[in-house]
């Protein structure tokens, strides 16, 4: 079985809120304990420079999100838990899927859109305060997920366009190159994937309207007896559309606690009594991550190895996949040979050769054009399932390394980036 990749990143601009826990923490920390799932969460501090200008809040924000990571249940030991611009494969990768993307799908980013749509109605250049880095957004984020080839993606419903443009980035780049990338879908849960802030609109840090994730419980309850309701008294029965508090309980709640409250505000529950309803309901699942959260906060030495720990997995990924995208658009070394063919001379190639044991096992072996061993198969049952390893290599490259159920170990000083070039020298002479 395929293992599952899941990605998720926080812009580090600002303090997490109860949207980022319900649209974002939550249902990726729950994904990173179901088995045979690899998760990915990343600090995106680099989308941070888009829109903060603000260095010691950046700062401030990559310490608060990764404690809020930790203490919501992140165990970094399962997880690949990082900081995005400790790995600098990424802004690479980003500039590679720009020469892929056509500009008009950028020019159809809610965003930019959106910023242009402002301007025009004030009458003002379309453009005017729009920084490309606001433009490239969508190619930056992009690359954060196809640099893991991630599988899936748990977004807020506003963001599910950046992963269809993920998607488009990942056709057209295999498209021209082969195979490389898997084109990510996006993950939501169903009503919560946008949650409402104090004033009814998205709750967003750009509108100041959040409630901090990790409010004192005083804080709590005032922000949530702050959140905007009609004037409707007790007793009127008040409606559960366009409510944000009551959009806002269904994210915490169970189905029979969302129906109950349902029920209340149909037979006329007060405001008060519903805020303490949703106060108190929102207080029981976060007042146990608090204690954690705060230790956590008190020791940023401890977070800052941690993410460096993380980025050292991250690119033990990045790096060889990075070289094997190097090579595929034509980013090779001089003395290579692999594109040199004439149609008087053939060009060795590298060899992968299936074979079976005494042990009545079957076996397979990847050498290089003059004969190095590159890669050792362990033993499988049949030789079916060995002829669908060596495909899958040849098809989706070094990320078949680690998750064989049967374990592939390289040569003698061989290495991952040794393995790809191989297999994109395979894979072009197949095309050619």
């Amino acid at each position: 079985m395929t293992t599952q990749r899941f990605l998720t990143g926080i812009t580090t601009s600002g303090t997490p809120h109860l949207g980022n826990y319900v649209g974002s923490i939550r249902p990726a920390v729950q994904a990173s304990l179901r088995p045979g799932v690899q998760s990915f969460y990343f600090l995106a501090d680099y989308h941070a420079l888009i829109k903060i200008d603000e260095p010691a809040r950046i700062q401030r924000s990559t310490l608060e999100i990764a404690a809020s990571w930790l203490a919501a249940g992140l165990d970094p030991e399962r997880v690949v838990f990082y900081r995005q611009s400790d790995v600098p494969e990424i802004p690479e990768l980003t500039w590679f899927l720009t020469c892929v993307l056509g500009k008009g799908v950028l020019n159809r980013a809610h965003a930019y859109k959106a910023a242009v749509d402002k301007n025009t109605a004030a009458g003002t250049d379309p453009d005017s305060d729009v920084t490309a880095g606001l433009f490239m957004y969508p190619v930056l984020m992009g690359a954060d997920i196809l640099m893991f080839n991630a599988h899936k993606v748990p977004v807020g419903r506003d963001q599910v366009q950046h992963i269809e443009m993920a998607r488009d980035m990942a056709n057209s780049f295999n498209h021209r190159y082969g195979e490389h990338f898997v084109p990510p879908e996006a993950v939501i849960e169903d009503f919560v994937a946008t949650l409402p802030g104090l004033d009814g609109r998205k709750m967003s840090k750009s509108y100041d309207n959040t409630i901090p994730m990790f409010a004192t419980r005083a804080q709590l309850k005032k922000l949530i007896g702050g959140i905007v309701t009609d004037s409707k008294a007790p007793g009127e029965p008040k409606a559960v559309e366009g409510s944000a508090l009551f959009q806002i309980y269904q994210a915490f709640a169970s189905t029979q606690e969302t129906e109950a409250l349902r029920q209340a505000y149909a037979t006329g529950i007060s405001w008060a009594d519903a805020k303490q309803t949703v106060f108190e309901r929102i207080d029981r699942e976060l007042a146990p991550m608090r204690e954690t959260y705060q230790a956590l906060m008190d020791n940023p030495a401890k977070i800052e190895a941690l993410l460096k720990t993380g980025a050292e997995k991250a690119r033990a990924i990045a790096t060889p996949f990075m070289g094997q995208l190097r090579h595929a658009v034509g980013l090779r070394a001089l003395q290579t040979q692999a594109e040199v063919s004439t149609k008087t001379a053939k060009v060795a190639l590298p060899v992968f050769k299936q074979y079976r044991e005494a042990d009545g096992q079957f076996y397979f072996k990847l050498q290089s054009a003059d004969g190095r061993l590159l890669l050792q198969s362990g033993a499988f049952a049949s030789p079916k399932v060995a002829g669908q390893t060596i495909a899958a290599l040849q098809t989706e490259g070094v990320a078949v390394l680690n998750r064989s159920s049967v374990p592939l170990h390289m040569g003698p000083d061989t290495t991952e980036s040794d393995i790809a070039a191989a297999l994109q020298a395979l894979q072009d002479a197949k095309q050619g």
